[in-house]
């Protein structure tokens, strides 16, 4: 069984005890989710879409991480000009848990 769901803006593809990173979400590490923005689920076969869906996703917060690090480097050449700034992206690791 598995199901298309929408976290954060981004659509993910999910299956019971799958864990994944998506963007930051508030809560602290052993937080319970429920996501019920399911966009499409399949249960042995028989999929599911749009407003036939009446699945939920339940989900736990295992930790925070951070992304690698992006740098943005701008410089005008000849003009002595350089400006280097960078910024790591916040994830938030979730483990699925049952699908219903």
């Amino acid at each position: 069984m598995f199901a298309v769901v929408k976290i954060a803006g981004q659509q993910f593809r999910v299956s019971e005890g799958q864990e994944l990173y998506v963007p930051h979400l508030d809560g602290k590490s052993g937080d319970k989710l429920e996501f019920s923005d399911v966009l499409l689920s399949d249960s042995d076969g028989k999929l599911a879409l749009g407003n036939d869906v009446t699945v939920k996703v339940n989900a736990e917060i295992i930790g925070e991480v951070k992304g690698d690090k992006v740098i943005a480097f701008k410089m005008k050449r000849r003009k002595g000009f350089r400006k280097k700034t960078g910024h790591r992206t916040l994830y938030t690791q979730i483990k699925i848990g049952k699908i219903a």
